[in-house]
């Protein structure tokens, strides 16, 4: 294996070898995994909604306007489900579509980490780089969430990658690469509104504060580049702002962006140095050379490589600490900079040890996150289910070869080693969690099994002809199908199944009550036809579900 890791970033087919290892790590799980809350379900129902109802300008998630995020990533969910029922692989019912723009925009990112960071770091730091980037405990997560972030990262990524090369060697920066800027910023405000180019923005202000000029903008042809990016995401601010009467923007900048700025949104406040601390799970198994790397970094910030990278790193890490609404993806797009610096001080044979504090920080965060990750895989399935699964402890014996190579790789000082041998022996820790736990678990997946029941008790019951009440929560939405009635209380519930025959609800425990006499005062009977227990995990409460019908008199 130790030969394997040394030849590896020598390889003659570096981008094929990257896939590979994004693949190993990214897959299980993909298929399998349930809808999750929220996001994911929100963002994949808005999307099927535009499938089913052929609108591809208005967002709508049931029957409200979600005018919160740009339009991209429905685009991209959109066509990913009609390629999937065109190849017949896949249908807008299940999940896995809409997660593909999420992989594909993940492995994008990695290969424009290594196809850009070549000039950045050198081809070898730039294999090493990708590689323990593609293997991030965060990357890794957000390959399996049907959201925006992922592909934001590769836009990110590709543009910043661009800025780089301009930078380094603006003489041989070309009109087709300066396009290619403008239009990766247009796909990235499609995606995040303003992200992207902030991080752009800010990384070239400091650059330019750093070196006291910037006449190599000039390359980029901002006087016909700004209006590229304005022809890709003009027609559809445009028609959005038709459609909605201008509450897209009202919406969208001052109920969400200015939420997440001024207040922790969600209950997703979080202190300076948020990130930091994240960082050393968030970037696991990659942190402990991350880490080792960054005082290297800012003593060789006079070189143009490391000087750009840091611009990318901290003006915007600066920015996300200030945000009062805080998530530990939200860094993501500062982590190819951060891999690229580690891997370059790890391939330097002139490398100046860390210090002593650094390094056990690092080591703890290594260690943390292996026996983290197995002890919960071993755990959960009790946890939720009361019940032992022998796969959940594979786990185990997979985080002690992993520590067992890692950390004696890391004695013997071979760092770039160390990180390869991380990337690689992550992909057994992460097969146990997401393929072999997380989708084996029956308490969090509440709305598939309501789904599950309901198609068995009612084969083909039209959704809107069902209701639900105690549990709203978007993957029930998008279990039971567009249409579904979000009833407001018990007292909903019984009115519900009294208005029209053959329809179903299904009552959470809470309104169970309140349900029962609103059903004795009408003099409906109201038959059970099964229930679901489970675990309302973004609440944090056990939930039992019970499915009526209304009984023929």
């Amino acid at each position: 294996m130790r030969d394997a890791l040394d030849r590896l970033p020598e390889t003659r087919w570096p981008r094929l070898c990257l896939c590979l290892l994004c693949l190993l790590l990214w897959l299980p799980g993909f298929f399998t995994l349930p809808p999750g809350d929220r996001d994911e379900s929100r963002f994949a129902q808005a999307s099927r909604q535009m499938v089913e109802s052929g609108d591809y300008v208005r967002i709508r998630y049931g029957e409200e306007d979600r005018n919160k995020k740009p339009v991209g990533i429905h685009w991209a969910q959109s066509a990913s489900v009609h390629v999937a029922e065109a190849l017949g692989i896949g249908s807008r019912d299940q999940i896995w579509p809409y997660r593909v723009p999420s992989l594909l925009g993940a492995l994008l990112g990695v290969l424009a980490t290594f196809h850009w960071g070549r000039a950045l770091v050198g081809r070898r730091a730039a294999f090493l780089g990708a590689a323990m980037l593609a293997s991030c405990l965060v990357l890794v997560v957000e390959t399996h969430i049907a959201k925006t972030d992922a592909a934001l990262f590769a836009t990110v990524a590709a543009a910043m990658g661009l800025l780089g090369r301009a930078y380094l060697t603006p003489g041989h920066f070309s009109a087709r690469q300066a396009a290619g800027f403008w239009l990766v910023l247009g796909l990235s405000i499609l995606l995040k509104g303003p992200i992207g180019p902030m991080v752009v923005a800010l990384a070239v202000v400091t650059l330019c504060i750093a070196d006291r000029a910037g006449r190599w903008l000039r390359v980029l042809r901002p006087a016909w580049g700004i209006p590229l990016t304005l022809l890709v995401v003009l027609p559809w601010f445009v028609a959005i702002g038709i459609a909605t009467e201008g509450r897209f923007f009202a919406e969208a900048v001052g109920g969400d962006m200015l939420a997440k700025v001024n207040s922790g949104e969600e209950a997703h406040w979080g202190p300076p140095g948020y990130y930091i601390l994240t960082f050393l799970i968030a970037a696991f198994p990659a942190a402990f050379l991350v880490l080792r790397g960054l005082p290297g970094a800012w003593r060789d910030r006079m070189h143009p490589g490391t000087r750009f990278l840091l611009a990318w790193i901290i003006p915007s890490w600066l920015v996300f600490e200030a945000v009062a609404t805080k998530l530990p993806h939200y860094s993501l797009p500062m982590y190819p900079p951060l891999m690229l610096l580690g891997a370059a001080w790890a391939m330097d044979p002139l490398r100046r040890p860390a210090p002593a504090w650094l390094r056990w920080i690092g080591i703890f965060a290594l260690v943390l996150g292996a026996a983290g990750l197995s002890i919960a895989s071993a755990l959960l399935p009790y946890l939720a289910d009361r019940r032992i699964d022998l796969v959940a402890l594979l786990g185990l014996p997979a985080a002690a070869l992993f520590l067992w190579v890692v950390l004696g790789e890391i004695r013997r000082g071979r760092p770039a080693r160390a990180g390869l041998a991380a990337a690689v022996l992550a992909i057994p820790l992460y097969a146990v969690a997401l393929e072999g736990v997380l989708p084996r678990l029956t308490a969090p997946w509440v709305g598939p099994r309501v789904a599950a029941l309901l198609a068995e008790r009612a084969p083909g019951l039209p959704p809107a002809q069902f209701g639900v009440a105690g549990y709203h929560e978007p993957s029930q939405m998008f279990a039971t199908g567009t249409g579904t009635v979000l009833l407001r209380n018990g007292t909903a519930a019984a009115a519900f199944l009294a208005e029209a025959p053959g329809r179903y609800a299904a009552v959470g425990d809470r309104d169970l009550a309140a349900f029962q006499a609103e059903a004795q005062r009408r003099g409906l009977t109201a038959q059970e036809e099964g229930s679901v227990e489970g675990y309302n995990y973004t609440r944090g409460r056990h939930i039992v579900l019970r499915l009526f019908r209304a009984a023929a008199p």
